[in-house]
């Protein structure tokens, strides 16, 4: 059994897990981020299971690739290029965030470094399957 498949796997399935979580609890419980994004009421409840059900459609790369991340390579690319647009979304946006949003700000700085995060492990993930194909 090779090993470094199975590693990248691991990898890929810990940042598919932790997507889907994110999507779960959005979905589940928009009430305890609503203010966090400086939303209210019902409106911002439904923005927060809005971003939620995004997560779940955007986890179908990452869900493939978590399967067999070597038949299905295009979904770890897909998930790469993914999390790297994020990475680069979310910086822009705190960018341009104005002063004064102190809860907004940390609630986007926890975003980069969740993004940040999985795009690490899906590069590592990518460079361990690499390795592997050339044994």
């Amino acid at each position: 059994m090779a090993v470094r498949p199975w590693l990248a796997r691991l990898l890929i399935g810990f940042v598919t897990a932790w997507n889907l979580q994110a999507a779960v609890v959005f979905i589940v419980s928009p009430q305890a981020f609503v203010h966090a994004y400086e939303l209210s009421g019902i409106a911002g409840e439904a923005a927060v299971r809005g971003t939620g059900v995004l997560f779940l459609m955007w986890n179908v790369p990452y869900i493939f690739a978590t399967i067999n991340p070597n038949h299905y390579r295009l979904g770890l690319i897909f998930a790469f290029w993914m999390q790297l647009i994020g990475l680069f979304g979310e910086s822009y946006i705190l960018l341009t965030l104005p002063e004064g949003h102190t809860v907004l700000h940390a609630s986007i700085l926890r975003f980069i470094a969740f993004d940040f995060t999985g795009l690490i492990f899906l590069i590592t993930a990518f460079v361990l399957l690499k390795k592997n194909a050339a044994i």
